[in-house]
C-alpha cells in the first residue's frame, strides 16, 4: 500500500525547524528585538487540496478576512478594523501619534486610550487613524507623480480577463519614495512594507499567485499571510473566470523572534489535522464584490491557539518607540 502524501502543513513546520537548526542571530537596530533568521525559502499550496489555514495552532480567521477586505477596498484608516475588534494594525498609527505628542503638537495618550478614541470619535479617527502608504492604498490608489492614482488590482484583473497568458500581472507595494532614508523624513512610512509584491499567472484555466515577502515573522505573521494570500488567490481566480491554482509563498528573510522560541517548539510538537475547505459566495464575481461574510470555512478543527507578543519592528523608529516596543513605556496594555 503506498504511503499517504505528506500533509502540506509540514512545509511550514519544516521551515520553522530549519530556522531553529540553521538560523543566524540578528538584532533589529530600531527596537533591539533579537531573531534567528534564514534567507531565501519557498513553500507552496495547491488550493484544490484544501484551504491552507494552519491547523497546528488556531489562526485568527476573522482578522484574515477583515484585513483582506480592508486592503481590497483601498482603505488606509484603521477605524474599519478597530470597529470590528481587529487590532493587528493599532501600533502603527499610534507610533505617528506618539511622535507628534512628543513634539508637543498633541496631548499624550496611552495606546489603549488611543485605540478607544479611534473607536468612539469619528473626527479623531479620521485624523489619527490614518496609516499612509499602506497596502490598500498602494494596491488600489498608488500615488502617481502627476497627481492621479493607479488601481493596480483592477488593472491586474482586467489584463488577465483580456489576456490569460500575460506574464506581467504584478501588484507591488514597495515605493522607495516613502520608505526608510529614501523618503523625505516627514513622509517616511512608519510601517515597513513586508509582503511587498505578488504576481498572478494563469495556466490551463487555473490562476496561481506568488507572493514575495521580504521579511517574515514565521510564528505570528506567516500563518496569517498564507491564509490571506490563499484567499486573495481564490478571489482573483473568480474575478478573472478561472479556477484557483497554487499559492506560492517566497521569502526573503524569514525569522523567529527570540521571545517566540518556546511557542514555536510547542507548535512543532503537534500533528497537522486536515485542512478546511473554503466556499466563496457565488455573488462574488469581481474584486469589489468581496465582503468578509462571503468567505465561508468548513471543517476547520485546529489545535488550540498559542499566544505570543507582536513585535512592531522595522521602519523609521524613534528612541521613544524603541522603549515602547521593549516594554519600558507601554502607556497601556499591549495588544497580542
Amino acid at each position: 500500500m503506498p504511503n499517504a502524501p505528506r500533509h502540506p502543513e509540514y512545509q511550514y513546520l519544516d521551515l520553522m525547524q530549519d530556522i531553529l537548526d540553521h538560523g543566524k542571530r540578528q538584532e533589529d537596530k530600531g527596537t533591539g528585538a533579537v531573531t534567528q533568521s534564514v534567507f531565501g525559502r519557498q513553500i507552496r499550496f495547491d488550493l484544490a487540496e484544501g484551504f491552507p489555514l494552519l491547523t497546528t495552532k488556531k489562526v485568527f480567521w476573522k482578522g484574515v478576512v477583515e484585513e483582506l477586505a480592508w486592503f481590497l477596498s483601498g482603505q488606509s484608516n484603521i477605524k474599519y478594523l478597530v470597529d470590528r475588534k481587529v487590532h493587528i494594525w493599532d501600533d502603527y498609527p499610534y507610533r505617528i501619534y506618539r511622535e507628534r505628542a512628543e513634539k508637543g503638537e498633541l496631548s499624550p495618550l496611552g495606546k489603549d486610550e488611543f485605540v478607544a478614541k479611534i473607536a468612539a470619535d469619528d473626527v479623531f479617527a479620521k485624523e489619527h487613524g490614518e496609516l499612509p502608504r499602506i497596502y490598500g492604498e498602494l494596491w488600489r490608489r498608488w500615488p502617481a507623480r502627476d497627481g492621479r492614482t493607479v488601481d493596480q488590482v483592477r488593472w491586474l484583473v482586467n489584463d488577465l480577463r483580456k489576456d490569460p497568458d500575460a506574464h506581467n500581472a504584478i501588484v507591488t507595494s514597495w515605493n522607495p519614495e516613502y520608505l526608510y532614508e529614501m523618503a523625505k523624513p516627514e513622509e517616511a512610512c512608519r510601517f515597513p512594507i513586508c509582503h511587498n509584491m505578488y504576481q498572478a499567472n494563469v495556466k490551463e484555466g487555473r490562476l496561481s499567485l506568488q507572493l514575495y515577502q521580504r521579511s517574515a515573522d514565521i510564528f505570528l505573521g506567516v500563518p496569517f499571510n498564507i491564509a490571506s494570500y490563499a484567499l486573495l488567490t481564490i478571489i482573483l481566480a473568480r474575478a478573472t473566470g478561472n479556477e484557483p491554482g497554487e499559492f506560492v509563498h517566497t521569502f526573503g528573510d524569514v525569522h523567529i523572534y527570540e521571545n517566540h522560541a518556546a511557542a514555536v517548539k510547542e507548535q512543532l510538537a503537534r500533528e497537522p489535522r486536515p485542512f478546511p475547505t473554503l466556499a466563496l459566495d457565488p455573488a462574488v464575481t469581481d474584486i469589489d464584490h468581496f465582503r468578509p461574510e462571503h468567505a465561508v470555512l468548513a471543517g476547520y478543527d485546529p489545535h488550540p491557539a498559542i499566544k505570543a507578543e507582536l513585535t512592531a519592528a522595522g521602519g523609521i523608529v524613534t528612541d521613544s518607540w524603541k522603549k515602547f516596543v521593549k516594554g519600558e513605556d507601554r502607556g497601556g496594555t499591549p495588544q497580542a
